[in-house]
């Protein structure tokens, strides 16, 4: 099967970083959300990380316009009608999504591929719902996604060998280094970093270190790019939340358990950068400590 075009369901952070991908890597997108406003918020994002790479060298005042002329803008599912493969990215809840994919599958022919980017629900729990299990996916891309050369392909109990297959196409026309992994609740990264954000959260209640230095420690002893609580605020604090609340429902492990500072956060709508505010303040237009709250 030749995939030419895509529809990619999310505008968001993560579903605009895809549909870039997608778009540079020749596809044709068809970048969806509930809203226009949404949309155009998404495709303003797009020429944003364009731009800055004209302007690094990376790419030509040419490639960028073919990549946005590539890139159809969508507030109705009923747009996705003729596209050949969909990757889904909308908030990792899943009756959000289950909806969606009724939807889908009444909109899309038979043999589309449903590819998901959830970040912990299981694929099987999600292909469930449709009437094409052997045609459902994981693709688990990671943030920034134009950055992050990794992608999850996860089988489900039902998912066909050519369906995997060509998900390790189009992931590798994207310039994407794959991994297959099992259908578990976290699958891997996630499952692993979860363990990992739990310990730095227990390190911060236990006074070990402030947030700040924990951020600092973990980037300069580790070489991780970012903070943990950095990297919460700029993907969101309710999408980690969530990722813990899957894994704690999956395993019944203690260790999943969510930290109830970061419920809390979350219950006060401060969300991260996108709010201005989460484990850090950005209200400024910088990123500086809170000093509203004690952590």
């Amino acid at each position: 099967m030749d995939i030419e075009k895509i529809l990619v369901v999310g505008a968001g952070l993560m579903g605009s970083g895809i549909a870039q991908v997608a778009a540079q890597s020749g596809y044709h997108v068809i970048l969806n959300d509930t809203k226009r406003e949404f949309v155009d918020r998404g495709l303003n994002n797009i020429i944003k990380q364009l731009d800055s790479q004209v302007k690094k060298e990376k790419i030509t005042p040419i490639d960028r316009d073919a990549t946005i002329g590539r890139i159809q803008q969508s507030a109705n599912l009923e747009d996705g009608r003729d596209a050949n493969f969909v990757i889904e990215a909308v908030f990792e809840d899943l009756e959000t999504k289950k909806g969606i994919y009724r939807k889908l599958d009444s909109v899309c022919r038979k043999g589309v591929i449903f590819a998901s980017n959830t970040s912990s629900i299981p694929i099987t729990t999600l292909a469930s719902g449709t009437s094409r299990p052997e045609n459902f996916i994981g693709l688990h891309f990671f943030s920034p996604v134009p950055v992050m050369r990794l992608v999850e392909i996860i089988r489900g109990l039902k998912t066909s060998g050519e369906t995997v297959e060509i998900t390790e196409k189009i992931a590798a026309r994207m310039k994407k280094e794959s991994v297959r992994v099992k259908d578990v609740p976290g699958f891997l990264v996630n499952r692993v970093n979860a363990a990992f954000r739990a310990e730095v959260y227990q390190c911060l209640l236990e006074g070990v270190a402030s947030l700040e230095d924990i951020d600092k420690a973990i980037k300069l002893g580790l070489n991780h790019p970012m903070g943990p609580f950095e990297l919460g605020d700029f993907v969101g604090l309710e999408i980690g939340l969530s990722v813990f609340k899957t894994l704690y429902d999956g395993y019944k492990d203690p260790k999943f358990r969510p930290a109830l500072i970061l419920e809390k956060l979350v219950q006060s709508g401060d969300l991260g950068k996108k709010t201005g505010k989460g484990w850090y303040d950005y209200s400024s237009g910088e990123r500086k400590p809170r000093t509203d709250i004690v952590f």
